[in-house]
């Protein structure tokens, strides 16, 4: 807050944590600064914010708007990567008040004499501060309310092309500037909207137990970029360990020819800077990456830095790592759980500094080999200081890189790995099921303090997780599932086999049976029953509806069926609207009338209107606010319906 004589600046959003943290925006956005700006007695004030790219000494300046009770907003176009500052300054814009007070005069009947000499005088000492062109038009102005009547005089005052010289050559007086000066973390687009595909790289051949090859991920490539996905996110791909190598389904000992977990990272032939060469060479690799981009898909590299007992940091450098009292190094834990095959990295040893510039390497080698997105692995089980300086280091002179956190962890901690720098994360959206727990959730992930930096990642699946519904409700679940992943952020992912409706568990968990982390997975992407038509559609829905593009634009509203979840989707700009309906039970058919947002979508009264769905192109007639849905599960699941004008 900012109160300096006159005028008060306060409630300014975004803040975060008095500029603590950077804001969040990606390229196109429109970011919109609101705040409480006002002062005693009967004086206008004027605002302007101001905002610079980082690095620039120049301010620009766009006019905040006044709204009711004081509140006042004001917006820009991000057009760059990197960041910004922004502040707020307001002062007593005294050509206004005397504008405002010779329009009063004339209604009431009084002489405006005084008051224009008041006005005209202001105009002078303007022109004088003026460059030519800007003079001229004022002293024809100037000439023009001279010679009129003084009816008209309000209107000539108010005449934009003048007031925007106004705003320039004012005096102004009583000038506060609101302190500290915020900050925004600007990125490209994908870090705000893109469409994820994970697999294993090894499970891409076609012969069983025989790791597949960077030649065969290309392979993939048209299957993947032809059901719209844009981001390609690889598995660890370095060489993996030999000792305490675990077998099938996590099993403590492996056996003959069993891969071992890509988690496991590090062996004789090289750790975090190596490929493994079951899969290729580097020079394959850089290969697939630059095939991809001619598929408009861009990899993603996986970034878990942990160690397995073969990785070349445990010879050359032992300090780096956890140390039981008998001075051997201890391998991870999370009991009752015990990773025999995985040694943790000590970020706050001793030798702190030199890890962390050896993991700074690490991620600017992989840049320089073309990669740009990190899916970082457990960034919540690291030291909070160690992502914000590594994070910084990275993007200082790579603003283009994108970090995803798979923070699977709590509340607060996921949101300060956002702040800190993460540019996505994962959410709880796997295990939000019912209508309270989603619409719970996600108005949450809406409230302006979290849509200002926190990007909802929702996955449907992951490696790790394949939840309850999917293991139980057949293919039904996994089509509402993913309309439901689809259209409620703008960033969503499936796991390789989603798509074919891969459900077996080991039976009481979470984990899939046959676990592709621990063995190679040779799959029938062909399989009857598979949904890759529901996918398709559904990125294709995406890239056409600006409304299903950003973040924290979600409100739900009424239906008088729990199994039925009705929401819209808005538009940065307000133009656009999407609604969604989506039957969150798949063992069974069921209707509702939900209520329509009428003003939301621009419609009046009780007037029919059409609506289209976009997944099938069916046409519905509604009238007014409240309309009949009726979902099926595994043929109509949902609707994403948008007016037909």
């Amino acid at each position: 807050m900012e109160c300096d004589g006159k005028i008060a600046i306060e409630n300014v959003w975004p803040e975060l944590e008095c500029g603590k943290f950077s804001a969040k925006a990606v390229i196109g956005d429109i970011f919109t600064v609101n705040a409480d700006i006002f002062t005693h007695g009967t004086d206008l004030i004027s605002a302007g914010l101001k905002f610079r790219a980082e690095g620039s000494e120049i301010w620009e300046s766009v006019p905040m708007e006044p709204g009711d009770n004081d509140a006042w907003r004001g917006s820009f176009e991000i057009s760059v990567t990197g960041g910004y500052e922004y502040t707020i300054e307001a002062w007593v814009d005294r050509f206004a008040t005397q504008a405002r007070n010779i329009a009063s005069w004339i209604r009431g009947g009084e002489s405006i004499d005084a008051d224009l000499k008041v006005a005209i005088s202001m105009m002078k000492d303007m022109a004088l501060r003026c460059g030519k062109k800007d003079s001229a038009f004022i002293g024809k102005k100037i000439s023009l309310i001279s010679r009129s009547d003084p009816a008209d005089v309000p209107e000539l005052l108010s005449d934009p092309a003048l007031l925007s010289i106004v705003r320039k050559y004012q005096e102004k007086k009583d000038l506060t500037t609101f302190s500290p000066i915020l900050k925004i973390r600007s990125d490209r687009r994908k870090a705000g909207f893109s469409s994820w595909y994970e697999l294993f790289p090894r499970s891409q051949g076609n012969k069983p137990g025989v790791s597949g090859t960077f030649g065969d991920c290309e392979k993939k490539l048209d299957y993947i970029s032809s059901m719209g996905f844009d981001v390609l996110y690889l598995t660890p791909i370095h060489p993996i360990g030999v000792s305490e190598r675990r077998g099938k389904n996590g099993a403590r000992k492996a056996m003959p020819g069993d891969p071992g977990s890509p988690w496991a990272i590090g062996s004789s032939l090289g750790g975090h800077d190596a490929v493994n060469p079951e899969l290729g060479t580097m020079d394959d690799f850089i290969h697939l990456i630059n095939a991809a981009k001619k598929k408009g898909l861009e990899i993603a590299l996986d970034l878990a830095f942990q160690c397995s007992p073969d990785h070349p940091y445990v010879k050359d450098h032992p300090e780096w790592f956890y140390h039981r009292p008998d001075g051997t190094i201890r391998y991870a834990e999370n009991p009752p759980k015990k990773y025999y095959d995985i040694y943790p990295l000590n970020f706050d040893s001793p030798e702190r500094e030199e890890l962390w510039k050896e993991l700074k390497r690490v991620i600017l080698f992989w840049i320089q080999k073309g990669i740009k997105i990190f899916r970082v692995d457990n960034p919540h089980t690291k030291p909070l200081d160690f992502w914000k300086w590594i994070i910084d280091e990275i993007k200082r002179d790579h603003d283009d890189v994108i970090f995803l956190a798979e923070a699977f962890t709590r509340p607060k901690l996921m949101y300060e790995l956002s702040k800190i720098g993460f540019s996505m994360s994962y959410t709880y959206f796997t295990w939000r099921n019912f209508d309270f727990e989603i619409r719970e959730y996600f108005t949450e992930l809406s409230s302006p303090e979290l849509k200002s930096h926190f990007r909802p990642m929702l996955f449907t699946n992951t490696p790790d997780i394949l939840p309850p519904i999917l293991q139980n409700g057949g293919r039904p679940a996994f089509m509402m599932r993913s309309v439901l992943a689809a259209t409620l952020s703008p960033l969503w992912g499936i796991y390789s086999g989603f798509e074919i409706c891969e459900n077996e568990a080991v039976p009481g968990t979470e984990e899939y049976m046959n676990s592709e982390k621990y063995e190679i997975k040779n799959r029938d992407l062909d399989a009857p029953g598979n949904i890759r038509d529901v996918i398709t559609k559904l990125n294709a829905v995406r890239r056409s509806e600006k409304a299903l593009q950003s973040v924290g634009n979600i409100q739900f509203h009424q239906s008088d069926n729990p199994n039925i979840i009705f929401y819209t989707r808005q538009s940065n700009d307000g133009k656009e609207v999407v609604m969604v309906a989506v039957n969150l039970n798949p063992y069974e058919i069921h209707s509702a009338t939900v209520r329509v947002p009428l003003s939301l979508i621009g419609i009046n009264g009780m007037e029919p209107y059409k609506v289209r769905d976009l997944l099938t192109g069916d046409l519905y007639v509604w009238h007014g606010e409240y309309n009949y849905v009726r979902l099926i599960p595994g043929e109509r699941p949902a609707h994403i319906l948008k007016v037909e004008r």
